[in-house]
């Protein structure tokens, strides 16, 4: 399997400081390619988000170069989804130990995945998403918010929760819990699109918006991958979106890469 991969990030229209942060890697080994594609979200309320973020980015940029070639050595898809966890929950102490000496708060969400040997993980906290774009667009992660825990309890419907004041309260986060339980998913790394997100991106702009803006440009390379991020920040963007906005599209497909 081969991947093109398109990012978009932007301040948004109302905070000078971008607290979004992301990481994109490749490999090529025996079996293939491998991508991993990881994004956080620094949270807004707190002092120091944008540095939670780029630490967490960081760290997991410096496992692709030190600990990828062991994971290759053994095979085992479900021990990477593991150390990943690890590393989330070794994070979140040292980040809020970080917070604690220096009287200030700090955490993030993380959404990573990585594409291997015709499969997928996805490590996920918080209310980062990722998507599966084929002939539908569908939500593969859970948030883990206090609103979409109500929804799943019955308590609250899709609607209210997309207007409840409490829709960025957020259960799990990196750096800011006691600790942390992140969600694992694996799949198989069919052909088609994936999409990584920030909830700045995907607040005002619905997913039959996004649907039809990327499954276009999937079929015409990464040059409109781009052009379709862009145009979908801009929209959210005219539509008084106040947060961080990032994205990454991924397109994967079997054959050479045309990137």
């Amino acid at each position: 399997m081969r991947y093109l991969v398109a990012a978009y990030t932007d301040a948004g229209i109302l905070k000078e400081i971008n607290q979004d942060s992301f990481v994109v890697r490749r490999a090529e080994y025996a079996g293939g390619e491998i991508l991993m594609a990881a994004i956080c979200d620094g949270m807004g309320g707190l002092s120091k988000g944008e540095l939670a973020s780029a630490v967490v980015i960081r760290e997991f940029d410096r496992w692709f170069d030190e600990k990828l070639p062991s994971a290759l050595t053994l095979h085992d898809i479900r021990a990477v989804a593991a150390d990943w966890v690890h590393k989330l929950e070794v994070l979140n102490i040292k980040l809020s130990r970080y917070g604690g000496s220096n009287n200030c708060q700090l955490g993030t969400t993380f959404t990573g995945m990585l594409f291997i040997g015709g499969e997928y993980i996805i490590v996920h906290v918080g209310d980062t998403r990722a998507y599966r774009i084929d002939t539908s667009i569908r939500q593969l992660t859970e948030d883990q918010t206090f609103v979409a825990r109500e929804v799943r309890n019955g308590n609250m419907t899709e609607q209210q929760a997309k207007n409840d004041s409490r829709r960025n309260i957020l259960l799990q986060c990196v750096g800011a819990c006691e600790s942390v339980t992140p969600q694992v998913l694996f799949g198989r790394g069919e052909e088609g699109g994936y999409m990584l997100c920030s909830d700045g991106f995907r607040h005002n702009v619905s997913e039959e918006e996004m649907y039809t803006a990327f499954s276009a440009a999937f079929n015409s390379g990464k040059e409109a991958m781009n052009t379709a991020l862009c145009d979908i920040g801009g929209l959210v963007k005219a539509r008084g979106e106040r947060d961080n906005i990032t994205a990454l599209l991924i397109k994967a497909m079997q054959g050479e890469n045309d990137d």
